[in-house]
């Protein structure tokens, strides 16, 4: 299994931008595809975006494609997910969550990502 720890939320104006990172330990980093998910109080869980476990195939939301840009640092064991131009609708725990390469490749499914991060806050005021 990997443990997934999240660090870079906070409180930003909108118009603002924030960095996320999800930091892996406990198994083989690159063996494991990483999505970031989000879900605002009394809503549904969103996808926003994923990356390959090689970090060439990348996939976003709609509502995030061209302001959000997730990468990842195989040297650092870490998945960063930088967030330009945030606006309320933004704001909600974003989580992170890896599923292993050989599961299911659909990656905007929460239901295929067996293991998951904390979870961070995202709060963008107006």
């Amino acid at each position: 299994q990997v443990q997934l720890v999240q660090s870079g939320g906070g409180l930003v104006q909108a118009g603002g931008s924030l960095r996320l990172s999800c930091a892996a330990s406990g198994g083989t980093f690159n063996r494991y595809d990483i999505g970031w998910f989000r879900q605002a109080p009394g809503k549904e869980r969103e996808f926003v975006t994923a990356i390959s476990r090689s970090g060439t195939n990348t996939y976003y939301a709609d509502s995030v494609k061209g302001r959000f840009a997730i990468s990842r640092d195989s040297a650092k064991n870490t998945v960063y997910l930088q967030m330009n131009s945030l606006t309320p609708e933004d704001t909600a725990v974003y989580y992170c969550a890896a599923k292993s390469f050989i599961g299911p490749s659909f990656f905007s499914s929460g239901t295929n990502y067996p293991w998951w991060g904390q979870g961070t806050q995202v709060t963008v005021s107006s």
